[in-house]
Parts: C-alpha cells; sequence; structure tokens
C-alpha cells in the first residue's frame, strides 16, 4: 500500500510539472500565432482576469482545448501575474518585462541599495531608465518588493 500511495504521489507530482510546459507551449504556439508576447508580459493580470482574456481569445478563434484552461489561467497568473499598483509600475511593465517574467520581480526581495545596484546592473546590460525613471521604479520596488 505504501509503495501505491509512493507511486501515486511521484505520478501526481510528475503531472504537475508537465502543466507548466504545457502552457508555456500553448502561450508559445497558439496565443503567439496572432500577437506576439508583449500585450501578455504587460498585462499583470490576477486569474480572473487572465480567464476573462483566455474566453475571450478562444472566441475570438484560439485553438485551446477546454481542459487546458485552467492550466493555462494557473501558468499566466503565476508568471505574468498581478502587481501592486504604484508610480513605477508601468515602468516596471514596459522596461523590465523585456527580459524578464512578472513571476521574477515578484519573488525577488531586495533592500532599497540591493534594488538600486540591481537597476544599476540592468542599466549595464542594455536597460534605458531616465534619473526620473530610475527613481520612480526604485522606490517602487523598494516599497513593494523589500527584504
Amino acid at each position: 500500500m505504501a509503495a501505491t500511495i509512493l507511486l501515486s504521489a511521484i505520478a501526481f507530482a510528475e503531472a504537475q510539472d508537465e502543466e507548466p510546459m504545457k502552457a508555456e507551449k500553448i502561450v508559445n504556439t497558439t496565443c503567439t500565432a496572432c500577437h506576439d508576447l508583449r500585450p501578455i508580459q504587460t498585462q499583470a493580470l490576477d486569474a480572473g482576469n487572465w480567464k476573462k482574456i483566455v474566453t475571450s481569445m478562444i472566441e475570438k478563434g484560439a485553438q485551446v482545448e477546454e481542459k487546458d484552461v485552467p492550466i493555462l489561467v494557473g501558468y499566466l497568473a503565476d508568471n505574468f501575474g498581478p502587481l501592486p499598483d504604484g508610480d513605477g509600475k508601468p515602468i516596471l511593465l514596459n522596461k523590465c518585462t523585456n527580459c524578464h517574467d512578472l513571476k521574477r520581480v515578484r519573488q525577488h526581495f531586495a533592500s532599497p541599495e540591493e534594488w538600486a545596484d540591481t537597476l544599476n546592473s540592468m542599466e549595464n546590460e542594455g536597460l534605458k531608465l531616465s534619473e526620473e525613471e530610475f527613481a520612480i521604479l526604485l522606490k517602487y520596488l523598494a516599497r513593494n518588493f523589500r527584504q
């Protein structure tokens, strides 16, 4: 019986690992058949709003099987989910998402000094921020994603 439970747990875990890969494939094939990733990368929506978008896209002809909708919505909410409101949010969505998904940003917590170092490093990698944008974005990140 213990072996059965263990094998069931392993099979369940493997299925869970396959879901994000399946959802990413849907995004990279079905969604990008009509548009590039930028509309996805810059939305920062919760699961309920992603569900509305996915439903709307299916109504417009996106080929997503009904059983895959929850997987896709979960993936979108996890990787391109909501952010706190604030003056820096549009800068983050329009600049940082060129290289990073929102999950990466939302999971990174740092001190204001570390965020300043991160932004300076990103500028060395090609991020273009005015002094005003740098200050606004730094304040936003330090306030909302502080260690």
